[in-house]
């Protein structure tokens, strides 16, 4: 069962005998015709004669290139030759470039591409309902090269004066502020801007944006100018960004001790947008629903979000682009600890948000999920050729690189952190690093091991479960504990079993929030005595659920912790991580659901939203397994059981004095209802639809998601189309996402194409067309049989709108992931097979892994599952 990954491509990185100083780069866009000019005078040095000089470029034509050594005569390239298939071209020359400075100028067009990459256009609708394009930028990974001949590598840096020659009614950006705008001799329609000389940096972190935009201003205490650029009219959605950005730069500025390098910062909304948000010095760019935020039109989930992306990229401006990774290898530092430290920075922001048990939720259990798979990777993967590059913006680089940092921050203490994060950044400003500089800066100022412990979890893909279990001696508890890999399948057994330096904390029922003692399993196994434990106090290993690894306790001792969930004495996080650890350890077939199913029913007093988030989480996953049975009726009635007591202390409307929690908690439990099919709640929800769409009342922001998803799922065709004109008249992008989430929720099969048909049209931007597929995958059996047929039948265009890049990962993995039958593994791998997607490799092995999981949990457990879903039905109340 050893899989290989394909032969990789033979890759060279650039060579070093020419390099860049300064790039000169003026370009002058057409939005009309979609393409560019540009001219590059770019000041190099010439390390050893040569009488060539390679760089990359890609779907970009060279015009003239010629070289001028510093007080020497012009020599003309006579020749360039592009490799294609590595994005490059070789210039020659007659004769050889001398050692020393020159200049480099080259004339080149592009086009303005419509794949969101590269110098891409974005399409946007005027208020008067005209049709328009901006002009923007998305270089990371590798894709500087298709705006301009560049050394397209991270430790290349160079210092970049950028000038941009655009139609004079629209605004022009770039990294740094506006030094000059005159108008253009050859037409005056025309004005040529040019900004500030940038410093040493990056061409991936390189960025423009020519468009139509309002902006709202303000200063950070520190005295940097902060921007937000909205689409026009819609200035007051950038408040609630501004607001933030504002009170990051000084907390980051702080927490670094370095200051911001810039006298600017703008963020920008960019209507047609792959990723979430990109960290371009300087000049940061978002989807509009990572930044935007209308006070009576979005949620509160949205506002969340908005404040982590924005942490997230901002962290980036010290940790990613004043200091850079040296190589894509290093990926995950920059990503993981952005992803980090966004949680640490929207804490200090928004303390209502309890944000880091929320982190739990979304990235801590999402990272063990995929890292317990055969096919995951280590957190550090060596990459070569640009097209494995996209494939490591996974959850491993992000969520495990997150999740153990996290665990290393705690390990070391948040003083020696910050000390050894402070003298990094200033040793390596400007430059590039690797993770080791960084494990160096660490260990040096907190004088722990820190490059031995972490190489265990960077080097090495996978987690241990930590087996433990107890004896009472007089006033004493002794633990044996002992670590093997945990892998999806059950225990790893195999002889050659790898291990990890896994830094435990044990706290007992006397202070569940306090750590009584700290080790560090540096081997297999362990005994550790705690003294004065009485013997009616329970043990907790992992308070605060920091360290990755999940825990197999011995029957009594989690006979023991039960009560803790049911009195709420265990933190909420921990509470969420014994529930979430059951979970997996049953899927992996290491004890039976339907303990899980048990342990679930004494959550039944639970208040804390995250808690809940992630049971409903995991009760989602049982309840696509169980859609493969003639049973699942009965999983429904089981979550209408487990919701319905928190769902009516609830109710519908929020009450005075009621917090951000208990807003995403009710449309939580609410959506949780509807779709199961509660009948109150299905009712509410059809009055509360009826009342919003005729005007009456408009559902407030926070129960739209619920509402709309409810009343679709038990909806017919007029639902549909009711819900279809909301989305023609949404003003909001946001509007517009929540209901293509939705949509796919509706089950009449006909309908189902309706909606699948409707995510390639106009309406639905590029980049949501996976949302709405998945949302059809996602919603039921016959929706996921649906979507995987229009996904292969639409392959050609789907794939070529995405070119590689991640979203055609997200999709495959939305669509497939859902299947429990054995010969749905073989048929998904066939068609990858003769349907190749080199950027989504390691996913569809994901894929063919956890349909494979998904059969073999189904055959064991199903029986079980019914039988006690029956006994339950029957027993007494």
């Amino acid at each position: 069962n050893i899989r290989t990954m394909p032969e990789r491509r033979p890759f060279v990185r650039l060579p070093t005998d020419v390099y860049p100083v300064n790039y000169g780069l003026c370009l002058k866009p057409d939005l009309i015709d979609f393409t560019f000019e540009g001219k590059l005078e770019a000041l190099v040095e010439v390390t050893q004669a040569t009488n060539q000089i390679v760089m990359n470029c890609a779907d970009i034509d060279i015009i003239t290139a010629s070289f001028v050594p510093q007080g020497g005569e012009e020599i003309n390239a006579t020749g360039f030759n592009y490799q294609n298939e590595d994005e490059k071209v070789t210039l020659s020359f007659p004769t050889a470039l001398q050692k020393g400075s020159g200049t480099l100028k080259i004339d080149f067009v592009g086009e303005l591409n419509d794949k969101m990459k590269g110098f891409y256009r974005s399409k946007y609708t005027t208020s008067t309902g005209e049709i328009r394009y901006a002009a923007v930028t998305q270089f990371e990974a590798t894709d500087a090269r298709r705006a301009f001949p560049c050394w397209d590598e991270p430790a290349i840096k160079a210092t970049f004066d950028i000038a941009l020659i655009v139609p004079k009614e629209r605004v022009a950006l770039s990294n740094m502020n506006v030094i000059d705008r005159k108008p253009y001799p050859d037409d005056e329609n025309l004005v040529e801007v040019k900004f500030a000389t940038t410093p040493i940096m990056s061409t991936y972190l390189v960025a423009f944006v020519i468009g139509e935009y309002d902006f709202v201003e303000s200063q950070s205490s520190d005295g940097i100018t902060v921007r937000v650029y909205t689409p026009v009219g819609k200035a007051e959605q950038g408040k609630f960004a501004l607001e933030v950005a504002t009170k990051t730069l000084p907390f980051y500025n702080d927490y670094f001790n370095v200051p911001y390098p810039l006298p600017k910062i703008d963020l920008i909304a960019i209507a047609d947008f792959a990723a979430g948000a990109m960290e371009n010095w300087g000049l940061v760019t978002y989807r509009e629903t990572a930044l935007l935020i209308d006070p009576k039109n979005s949620c509160s989930s949205s506002r969340q979000w908005v404040a982590l992306v924005v942490g997230h990229e901002l962290a980036h401006q010290w940790f990613g682009n004043l200091v850079t990774m040296e190589w894509w290898t290093h990926l995950w530092l920059n990503e993981g600890f952005a992803s980090w430290i966004e949680y640490l920075c929207v804490d200090h922001c928004f303390p209502e948000y309890d944000i880091w048990t929320q982190f739990v939720s979304a990235d801590y259990t999402r990272a063990l999920d995929l890292d317990a798979l055969d096919s995951s990777h280590p957190i550090e993967v060596n990459v070569g050729h640009p097209s494995e590059v996209d494939e490591i913006f996974d959850a491993i680089s992000y969520s495990k690189g997150a999740s153990v940092i996290r665990m290393l921050h705690n390990y070391i203490g948040d003083e020696d952190f910050r000390k050894g994060m402070n003298s990094y950044l200033l040793k390596f400003q400007h430059k590039n690093a690797s993770t080791e500089d960084l494990w160096d800066c660490l260990e040096q100022a907190s004088g722990k091991p820190i490059a031995a412990v972490m190489s265990s979890w960077t080097k090495q893909m996978g987690f241990p479960i930590i087996v433990v279990d107890q004896e009472q001696q007089g006033e004493d508890r002794i633990l044996k504990i002992f670590q093997k890999k945990f892998c999806a399948s059950g225990p790893h057994n195999g002889e050659d079993c790898p291990s990890w330096m896994v830094p435990l904390s044990i706290c007992t029922s006397q202070d569940p929030t306090c750590t009584k003692l700290k080790v560090l399993l540096d081997r297999p196994e362990t005994i550790v005595t705690l003294n004065g434990v009485s013997p009616d106090q329970w043990i907790k290993i992992n308070p605060g659920t920091v360290g990755f690894y999940r825990i197999q306790y011995s029957s009594s001792m989690l006979e023991n912790l039960l009560p803790g969930i049911r009195d709420l004495s265990l933190q909420p996080v921990d509470r969420l991580g014994l529930q979430n650890d059951l979970f997996s350890l049953s899927r992996a077939g290491m004890i039976s659901t339907v303990e899980v199913l048990r342990l679930m029913e004494a959550f039944v007093n639970e208040p804390n939203y995250t808690v809940w988030s992630d049971l409903s989480c995991n009760l989602g996953v049982l309840s696509s397994l169980l859609s493969h049975t003639d049973f699942h009726e009965e999983i429904q009635e089981f979550i209408r059981d487990l919701f319905t007591p928190i769902g009516l202390e609830l109710g519908w409307d929020s009450k005075p004095g009621e917090g951000h929690l208990d807003a995403l908690l009710r449309g939580l439990v609410l959506g949780k209802l509807g779709k199961a099919g509660h009948k109150p709640t299905l009712e509410e929800a059809r009055r509360r639809f009826r009342d919003h769409v005729e005007g009456k009342q408009v559902l407030p922001a926070d129960l739209r998601s619920p509402v709309y998803l409810t009343v679709l799922k038990h909806g017919d065709s007029a639902t549909l189309d009711t819900m279809m004109k909301l989305h023609k008249q949404a003003d909001m992008q946001e509007e517009k996402n929540r209901i293509e989430r939705v949509l796919g929720a509706i089950a009449a099969p006909d309908l189902i194409q309706k909606v699948l048909s409707f995510a390639l049209t106009e309406e639905v931007r590029p980049q949501d067309t996976v949302s709405v597929i998945g949302g059809v995958a996602g919603s039921s059996k016959q929706g996921r049989k649906a979507a995987w047929k229009f996904v292969k039948d639409n392959w050609e265009e789907l794939y070529n709108r995405y070119q590689g890049g991640f979203l055609i990962s997200r999709l495959i993995k939305l669509t497939v992931d859902g299947f429990a039958i054995d010969k749905m593994a073989a048929e998904v791998k066939s068609f990858f097979e003769s349907h190749p997607a080199p950027a989504a490799e390691r996913t569809v092995q994901q894929c063919c892994e956890n349909i494979l999981l998904n059969a073999a949990w189904l055959k064991r457990d199903s029986d079980d599952i019914n039988q006690y879903l029956l006994q339950r039905k029957a027993a007494p109340v």
